[in-house]
């Protein structure tokens, strides 16, 4: 069995009420079927058939209680949920953002990076600015993170190594770009609104993918 075969067998089996709320339960510690037939209020044979599944899926397993020979408890396998992650990823030598002015989104996602992981980040645009947007900048700072503004925004043919793994954080620059991106992250432009809100917006949007993301990278060895 493939890890993909694996990890689509465990989703599989937990697409349903029951086989849930059976292993919300088991996350709390081990349980007999007839304690877990109570609190769930389910018939004995449903819940059989519920376990049986998930035995099946690996999701589960047995154990004979030590104190009475007759009585079996169920657990979760400890692995489970690690198995339900996509494979890790070895770490690129650079990570290079991309949007189109290289003053905001890309600008932000550099720092981002830089204070969440160890891997070496840069940031580029597919037409730089002038300057570095005063409100990305601001945004950075309300949350404890620092963008050079006295660095001018680069363009990406100057940046770019052929060993970076690009990401574009903008549709304009993925679509001027592709296939020579990487990844791609659809982030709206908050230079559009230009309120603090909408640079608060595009920075949490790129946290949430930087922290996604760089969980997946692999710790060298």
């Amino acid at each position: 069995m493939t890890d993909l075969e694996r990890r689509a067998g465990i989703f599989a089996a937990l697409a349903d009420h029951t086989r849930l709320r059976i292993v919300d339960l088991l996350l709390a510690g081990d349980l007999s079927s007839s304690e877990i037939e109570s609190d769930l209020g389910v018939r004995s044979n449903l819940i059989a058939h519920h376990l049986r599944v998930l035995e099946s899926a690996r999701i589960i397993q047995r154990s004979r209680s030590e104190f009475d020979r007759r009585r079996t408890y169920i657990g979760l396998r400890p692995e489970v949920f690690d198995s339900l992650a996509p494979v890790s990823i070895a770490p690129p030598e650079r990570i290079l953002f991309v949007c189109t002015a290289n003053s905001a989104r890309s600008q932000m996602a550099e720092a981002i990076w830089r204070d969440a992981s160890d891997v070496p980040a840069a940031s580029a645009g597919t037409r730089p600015a002038r300057e570095v947007n005063p409100m990305a900048t601001a945004a950075a700072a309300r949350h404890g993170l620092t963008i050079d503004s006295h660095r001018p925004p680069r363009h990406v043919d100057e940046v770019r190594h052929d060993s970076d793994l690009v990401i574009t954080v903008c549709d304009d620059a993925h679509e001027r770009l592709r296939p020579m991106d990487d990844l791609h992250w659809s982030i709206p432009d908050p230079a559009v609104h230009g309120t603090a809100s909408a640079f608060d917006a595009a920075f949490d949007a790129i946290t949430r993918r930087i922290r996604a993301f760089s969980s997946r990278l692999s710790v060298a060895s």
